[in-house]
């Protein structure tokens, strides 16, 4: 005891504080996961823990399943390629270029985030689905032959999810951007570098930390999609991981074992992205926020700043304005049709969708576990990042990989292991909101540990030295040095978070309970259940939700600024 007290002096305060925070979210990732891994040795009763009777037979079957696999890594390649190049170059455009307009530009890249792939994959399945996609329906009027569009297929389902994921590639590599120091490409073009090769051979392998942040968070993100898989890939018949794994909780006798297999079968597609993802950074350095003072200059682009302004545009045409005129457009519709002359409107959908007695609650629950996750969540995982990527602590290697694991995994089978964990803990908190905030802030800790990661490799170790030698402790270094640094990587990643958890819908079927409804789940009921009409109307619903929520947060967040600087 005494050997015990003497190591504990040694570690000091802000060491047993990350000691326990490493130990919370330790628990919180692991313990889901030793049910997770039974499941997928279990060949007995399905969802009996322990297993009555426990072989490989689970992980052989996966032989059956090699198309699925396939296809899973296929999508998620393609969508994560596009996204990350969308991302990047909206990053560069918005804030390394004098484009007019810039900053009302970069509040309106966030908006397909607002409206969640869930919503945008119903809303494109409306636009481009074939023969009654209304894209198609117009391309018939003018007398063309065939489909022009078939979202159904795998290359519409990489689109779909890469014009909603490109988003947080965008926000995560900006945060990078604006943290570099301009003096290093205005040095390229004093020796005589054009733009274009200053932006490829200066400003990206300086931003690489976000740009591998933002690639290794997406491919996850990509292998364990559910909603645009499901939405737009179940018409199709074009199976992934995810789809395949919740008709395997659906058919009778439910499939868990074979669920679970699947779903531990992209960790090692995450263990290998994250590998490679560490050894190239470890062969650079790419420290630019150093003790020397800098304010970021925009590039002068100039005539070509019209076009960069229509690319901007142009994303934000196919993410954001068809999606919506389309729901709105088939939200008060009887019938879904592209000719109005034909048409007849009616607010019966936006009646019924708000009579049902589950859908305000839900929206409420939605919101309240947002605002709670994201703001609960950030400084915990700042100090988890600053962690990783900053202390000497041994094992910080082990401890990424660790909360990286949540990614890999579907959340659909993360929620199912979250299930039996929770049910098989002598605490009543199965079926409230509770739960489902411990399960949210637990899949999303890779997002906000991602977002950070890049800022922080970007941050000098040269002012927290000097801090420390100036006589600041742990705590004043923090406060004063590191978060100020790092404020754009918190703010971003409470903003994610938020939106996330709004959005939340692959933990969430599973852990949800009757008084816990929250609003993705209901809207997939209805789009099983009903019409595209009602499920349009509902969607419409949630987006202006999300979308109100976000500007009074903004609102709020301005006046606590100005009055902070008063």
């Amino acid at each position: 005891m005494r050997a015990l007290s003497l190591r504990l002096r040694g570690i000091g305060i802000p060491g047993l504080l990350m000691l326990l925070v490493v130990l919370l979210c330790a628990a919180l990732v692991v313990y889901p996961v030793v049910f997770i891994v039974a499941e997928s040795l279990n060949v007995g009763e399905p969802g009996v823990f322990p297993p009555e009777a426990i072989s490989l037979a689970n992980y052989a079957g996966m032989r059956r399943d090699l198309d699925v696999l396939v296809n899973t890594l296929l999508v998620a390649f393609g969508a994560t390629v596009m996204a990350v190049v969308i991302g990047f170059v909206l990053a560069w455009i918005l804030t390394r270029t004098n484009i007019p307009g810039h900053g009302r530009l970069e509040r309106l890249m966030e908006l397909p985030y607002y409206m969640t792939p869930l919503v945008g994959a119903m809303a494109w399945a409306v636009l481009a689905a074939p023969k009654n996609g209304l894209l198609n329906q117009l391309w018939h009027v003018l007398g063309g032959g065939g489909d022009l569009f078939n979202i159904y297929a795998p290359l519409g389902i990489a689109w779909v999810m890469a014009l909603f994921e490109g988003t947080v590639a965008f926000v995560m590599i900006s945060a990078a951007m604006k943290s570099m120091d301009p003096s290093l490409e205005e040095s390229s073009r004093v020796f005589g570098a054009g733009k274009l090769r200053t932006a490829l051979r200066i400003t990206l392998p300086l931003v690489a930390p976000g740009v591998l942040s933002a690639t290794v968070f997406v491919f996850a993100e990509m292998l364990g999609a559910f909603a645009a898989a499901f939405v737009l890939g179940i018409p199709g018949r074009y199976y992934v991981v995810t789809t395949a794994i919740w008709e395997s909780t659906q058919s009778f006798p439910p499939e868990y074992g074979r669920a679970a297999a699947l779903g531990l079968s992209l960790f090692v597609a995450m263990v290998v992205t994250l590998t490679i993802s560490k050894l190239i950074m470890r062969r650079g350095a790419y420290a630019t926020i150093t003790g020397k003072a800098f304010r970021p200059r925009p590039v002068d682009v100039g005539r070509a700043r019209w076009l960069l302004v229509a690319v901007a545009w142009f994303y934000i045409l196919v993410a954001v304005i068809l999606p919506l005129a389309a729901l709105l457009l088939t939200s008060f519709q009887k019938f879904a049709t592209v000719d109005l002359s034909e048409s007849i409107f009616t607010i019966a959908n936006y009646v019924t969708a708000l009579s049902t007695g589950t859908l305000g609650p839900a929206f409420l629950n939605s919101l309240i576990l947002g605002l709670s996750v994201a703001s609960i969540g950030v400084p915990v995982i700042g100090i988890l990042t600053w962690i990783v990527y900053r202390s000497d602590l041994p094992g910080r290697g082990l401890v990424e990989y660790v909360l990286m694991f949540p990614q890999a995994v579907p959340r659909v089978v993360f929620g199912l292991g979250l299930l039996w964990a929770w049910i098989n803990i002598p605490i009543p908190i199965y079926g409230t909101l509770w739960l489902l905030g411990i399960a949210y802030f637990t899949v999303f800790l890779p997002l906000g540990l991602r977002t950070m990661a890049g800022v922080v490799l970007q941050v000098d170790r040269s002012l927290e030295e000097c801090a420390r030698v100036c006589g600041a402790s742990w705590l004043r270094q923090m406060r004063t040095i590191s978060l100020p640094l790092l404020r754009p990587g918190l703010a971003a990643a409470w903003l994610l978070i938020f939106i996330a958890s709004v959005r939340e819908l692959g933990a969430s079927i599973f852990l949800m309970g009757p008084r816990s409804k929250v609003v993705s789940p209901a809207i997939i009921n209805a789009w099983l259940t009903s019409s595209s009409e009602l499920s349009a109307a509902m969607a419409v619903i949630l987006t202006a939700t999300v979308f109100a929520a976000v500007v009074v947060l903004f609102g709020v967040a301005r006046r606590f600024t100005g009055t902070q600087q008063a």
